[in-house]
């Protein structure tokens, strides 16, 4: 028996050495318990009781009847959703997106985390740390303002450089080659500080005598990287990853609504944006909530297959 187990049944027994009833434990830690309610009645007012709204999707939903009293037409926006013409327009712009997201933003944060990781000199670490940090508390607002003072052609810093050197000026916010690209940047710039910090609690937790064991073997400071280090992460990652693919659909509608014009949009609309512009602007709320619902299940499906093939390969799951 572990020193844990040891310790959690001494916990478990009064002084008397009889076990306690759940009663009796729930009395002893109902401070803890109290410190649980304002989480608890967060979730239940703005996250659980908002799910009631997933009605509208298979109504014909009205303001004025209410939920009672509109008119039931079970699948009709999804199948209307799945013929409409600009379905594999949105699901295409938003799958690209979400694999480059993937592809390029996840990665950036354990990069960060393992290269912070070598430096020895304190005062340095805690600096870069701290200014790849400071993006993440900057609004979208804020982020597409620095965009458009540095990329526009009309005295853009970085078309400035462009021009001296090619003669040439980059619409990179109206064209739609450059939309990608900018808005995978913006969040590598926005989000890596905040992913660096996790990776770094993690790391916090592996023992210095590993990397001692692995010095003697004669082991590089790349080789005690990918033998000590990574695999430190191995949970940490698959986790994040898990929880990032319950997000695959759901790519931001702010960044891209502020990033979203005229000559972008064949490329620009996304599942959020379009919701937006369905359900607000055209008032069609039990269309736009079908396609919410539809991102959700999508989500849900990803989470659990993702967590499925993670158990089989050996490793924690979510759940």
């Amino acid at each position: 028996m572990t020193q844990l187990s040891i310790r959690k049944n001494k916990k478990s027994k009064n002084q008397s050495g009889s076990r306690l009833t759940k009663t009796q434990i729930f009395i002893r830690d109902k401070w803890l318990y109290v410190l649980l309610i304002p989480g608890i009645l967060y979730f239940a007012l703005f996250k659980y009781l908002p799910m009631w709204g997933v009605l509208m999707a298979f109504q014909d939903y009205s303001p004025f009847l209410g939920f009672w009293e509109s008119d039931w037409v079970g699948f009709d926006h999804f199948q209307y959703f799945f013929q409409n013409p600009d379905f594999f327009r949105l699901l295409r712009n938003t799958l690209i997106l979400a694999f480059y997201d993937i592809i390029f933003f996840f990665p950036a944060p354990i990069i960060v985390a393992l290269l912070l990781n070598e430096v020895r000199m304190q005062l340095f670490k805690r600096t870069i740390q701290t200014l790849v940090y400071v993006p993440h508390f900057m609004s979208w607002v804020i982020i597409a303002s620095i965009s458009y003072v540095f990329l526009t052609t009309s005295g853009g810093a970085v078309n400035a450089v462009v021009e001296y050197f090619t003669g040439e000026k980059i619409s990179f916010l109206s064209s739609p080659d450059w939309f990608r690209p900018m808005i995978i940047g913006q969040v590598i710039w926005k989000e890596t500080g905040w992913g660096t910090v996790i990776f770094l609690a993690a790391l916090a937790s592996v023992s210095a005598e590993q990397y001692e064991a692995a010095i003697i073997d004669g082991a590089g400071r790349f080789r005690r990287m990918w033998h000590v280090t990574l695999p430190a992460l191995r949970s940490t990652i698959v986790i994040l990853l898990i929880l990032r693919l319950g997000n695959f659909l759901d790519q931001g509608f702010q960044q891209i609504y502020l990033m979203t014009n005229s000559l972008n949009r064949s490329v620009a609309d996304v599942f959020d944006t379009y919701v937006y512009f369905v359900g607000i602007t055209q008032g069609a709320f039990s269309y736009s909530t079908a396609v919410g619902l539809f991102k959700a299940v999508v989500g849900i499906i990803l989470i659990y297959g993702a967590d499925y093939v993670a158990k089989k390969m050996g490793q924690t799951g979510l759940f």
